[in-house]
C-alpha cells in the first residue's frame, strides 16, 4: 500500500515538475498567476481522477459477480459523487461570476507594495 502511495506521489509530482521549474517569478503577478495556473490545473487532475474511479468501478461491477458487483457499485456511486460536488462547485462559481459581472478573473496588485527579487 505504502509503495503504490509512494508511486502515485512521485507521479503527481513528474506531472507538475514543469510548473515548478518555471516557478522562478520576477513579481507579485508573475507568483500569483502562477498560483492560479497550479490550481486550476490540480483542479483538471482531481476531475480526471474522479472519472478513472468512477470507470474503474464500471469495470469491476460487469466483471464481478456476487459480493464484489457491490463493491463495484459503491466505488461508481463514489466516482458519480466527487464529479458532481466538484462540477457544481465549478458552475456555482460560474453562476456568481455572472450575476456579479465578474469578467476579468485576473488579480490586480495594488501599486505600493515593495517586492524584493
Amino acid at each position: 500500500m505504502r509503495k503504490n502511495i509512494a508511486n502515485s506521489a512521485l507521479a503527481a509530482g513528474a506531472l507538475f515538475l514543469p510548473f515548478f521549474a518555471s516557478a522562478a517569478a520576477q513579481d507579485l503577478n508573475g507568483v500569483l498567476a502562477f498560483i492560479s495556473k497550479f490550481a486550476n490545473n490540480v483542479v483538471g487532475l482531481l476531475i480526471t481522477i474522479a472519472l478513472i474511479v468512477f470507470f474503474w468501478g464500471l469495470i469491476r461491477y460487469v466483471l464481478a459477480s456476487g459480493e464484489a458487483k457491490g463493491e463495484g457499485l459503491q466505488i461508481m456511486l463514489w466516482g458519480v459523487i466527487a464529479v458532481f460536488v466538484m462540477v457544481s462547485i465549478w458552475g456555482i462559481i460560474k453562476l456568481l461570476q455572472t450575476t456579479f459581472g465578474v469578467q476579468n478573473t485576473t488579480i490586480s496588485v495594488p501599486q505600493g507594495i515593495p517586492y524584493q527579487p
